[in-house]
């Protein structure tokens, strides 16, 4: 039987580029273009990312296809025709939309023809959501599943409703834009102080410190809800569509409030108002997955697009929709797994038959599809930065002395195997520490990470000591579902305890409603929690489960912080390079990078020196 082909996948051109290699239903690598260039959601044309994919191909062996996430050419029709329907207002975008024209008429198809060696044959151009609902079911765990679409926006689509089986993907139902469900939470971060399209993630993190108070107005006034699952946005109140803002005048009018800027303080009127707007967009994607089981008669769903890296609504889905028996996630589920599912569409339709789809273990690798490193290429860049390092023999050894550094309270940062495709760290490029400590949270969030003080961290956990500190859902390999700790876990005083003896501010907030998990449980007791199984993770080339396992076996504590390897601003690590520049620049106490560990106390006076000349972030 012949092999199937290799096929290359690309997204580009609006945030969060990447490329993606495949080979039929394997996926072979993966990996952003932000983490070589250093630039945060880079869009540009991923020259680097596609490089390293294809570095993973066999000696002679090449794509057979290279598949684009889009249809440029509708993506083109839309933008005209948005502009021409909106003249002469949108006036201000047209020097951007003229930029994008040019960028997607002529830039791209050079681009993409020089990686497809000039073969215009070899070139497919999958849309937007098809690429998006391509990486949510062909990696699922599931024979037959609904799927659900939702972002900000790709061509004209902003909702899809698709079917999965053995014979691909059809197509049911869609929302067209500008009516989003990623754009009106969007238009919220942006009004909050945050950066749309990186920013997402804080107004959902703001959510539980306040209240709903402001629900019914949006319901109201900005967005319509229906009955079967669909919407529509007054856009009287939006400017996405013809401005340089997601929000319109009318939109500080409706809230009686200005815009925050980004350095003005967190007041509980913007708490408020996140709680508002998650409150709605858990209620629409609520009835959008209850539509979209009905319609297919599936009991199983998968969820891809920027939206479903919302772990509030995630967890709503499975705790609230009893016909759901599965639910899957894309762990990259924005413009960067669009890269993958084009890469898996094209391999679907061009090399693989129809047959039964009998899914087991994991088809993701748990998401470690980015580049390694040698221990040669580790043990060279210590020796050129001029460390101080040693290496340990034997993995049980190892993780044995990462677990101690760990219960002695150090803070680590943790380099090794491939790196993770996808915007959550989950062991391989992750900072590590004892989440029980009171000062863990401020020393982390001031010292290494340099970001608001208000902002607690995840817990990386052994998935079979989960449930006995989690309740459901408790189950995330892929850091995508948030839970509360149970009761005995948490500390007497809750946010109304907090809120009744004069504290507002989110910092204060935080300090008050302690648990015995402080660093990584949220002033509701919540956490977005990854589980993980050390034989598991092992077989997909990660060691950080068997470190986790040996701090348990020291400590009793089945859990630790778990938080991005990068200082605020930046990318995840990707190179040892990388690594080590973190490591001087932050407060870490180890490195344990490859067989190395590089510890702080060790170094030279200069590295010491360094260290102390840091700059704090203010609280």
């Amino acid at each position: 039987m012949t092999e199937p082909r290799y096929m290359l996948g690309i997204s580009s051109h609006f945030h969060d580029a990447a490329a993606a290699l495949v080979q039929g239903d394997k996926i072979v690598a993966a990996a952003q273009e932000e983490r070589f260039s250093r630039q945060k959601a880079d869009w540009h044309f991923p020259e680097q990312a596609i490089r390293y994919c294809l570095s993973q191909l066999p000696d002679g062996a090449a794509p057979a296809a290279v598949a684009y996430y889009e249809d440029p050419g509708l993506k083109t029709r839309r933008i005209l025709d948005t502009a021409r329907q909106l003249a002469p207002r949108g006036a201000r975008l047209w020097p951007q939309m003229l930029r994008t024209l040019q960028a997607l008429s002529d830039d791209l198809p050079r681009q993409l023809l020089q990686v497809a060696d000039n073969d215009a044959d070899k070139l497919v151009f999958v849309p937007h959501h098809r690429s998006h609902a391509a990486a949510a079911f062909y990696p699922s765990p599931f024979e037959n599943a609904a799927v659900l679409v939702l972002d900000g926006v790709g061509e004209w689509s902003t909702t899809t409703l698709w079917t999965g089986d053995n014979k691909g993907l059809t197509a049911i139902n869609e929302i067209k834009f500008p009516h989003s469900l990623g754009l009106f939470y969007s238009a919220f971060t942006q009004y909050c102080g945050f950066k749309v399209n990186s920013g997402e993630y804080k107004l959902m993190g703001l959510a539980p410190f306040g209240a709903p108070q402001f629900r019914q107005k949006i319901l109201d006034e900005l967005i319509d809800l229906r009955s079967d699952g669909s919407f529509a946005l007054n856009m009287g109140y939006f400017d996405f569509d013809k401005g340089l803002s997601t929000t319109g005048p009318l939109f500080e009018m409706l809230f009686g409030q200005p815009e925050r800027r980004p350095d003005a303080a967190v007041t509980p009127f913007h708490m408020n108002l996140a709680a508002s707007v998650q409150v709605v967009l858990e209620e629409a994607v609520l009835r959008l997955a209850k539509t979209t089981l009905q319609r297919t008669s599936q009991r199983n769903l998968c969820l891809a697009g920027g939206v479903a890296l919302n772990c509030l609504v995630n967890s709503r889905l499975l705790l609230e929709l009893p016909e759901l028996e599965g639910l899957w996630i894309q762990p990259a589920a924005g413009d960067a797994g669009g890269a993958l599912g084009a890469a898996l569409e094209v391999a679907q339709s061009l090399d693989t038959k129809p047959s039964a789809r009998a899914r087991s273990g994991d088809a993701m690798s748990s998401s470690l599809l980015g580049p390694e490193y040698s221990d040669a290429q580790i043990r060279t860049a210590l020796k050129n930065a001029k460390l101080i390092f040693e290496e340990v023999s034997g993995p049980k050894a190892y993780a044995q002395q990462v677990a101690a550094a760990l219960a002695n309270k150090q803070i680590v940062g943790h380099f090794h195997g491939r790196m993770e495709f996808g915007p959550r760290a989950l062991g391989n490029r992750s900072i590590l520490a004892d989440p029980r400590g009171s000062d863990t949270l401020s020393r982390i969030n001031k010292s290494i990470k340099f970001r608001e003080d208000w902002r607690p961290f995840a817990p990386i956990v052994l998935a079979d000591r989960a449930a006995d500190y989690f309740e459901a859902p408790n189950d995330s390999p892929f850091m995508l579902f948030v839970a509360k700790l149970k009761p005995p876990l948490r500390g007497k005083d809750d946010l109304a305890a907090a809120r009744a003896n004069g504290l507002h501010s989110p910092m204060d907030l935080q300090r008050a409603v302690t648990s015995d998990v402080a660093a990584i449980s949220h002033v509701d007791f919540s956490a977005r929690l990854q589980s993980i199984d050390p034989k598991t993770a092992a077989q997909a080339g990660s060691r950080v489960g068997e470190i986790l396992r040996e701090f348990d076996g020291a400590t009793g504590c089945p859990m630790l912080l778990n938080t991005s390897f990068n200082v605020r601003g930046e990318p995840i690590v990707c190179t040892p390079q990388n690594a080590i520049d973190c490591f001087l620049n932050t407060h870490l106490d180890v490195l344990a990078i490859g067989p190395f560990l590089v510890r702080k106390s060790a170094q030279p006076d200069w590295v010491k020196q360094k260290i102390g000349r840091l700059h704090f972030a203010a609280d």
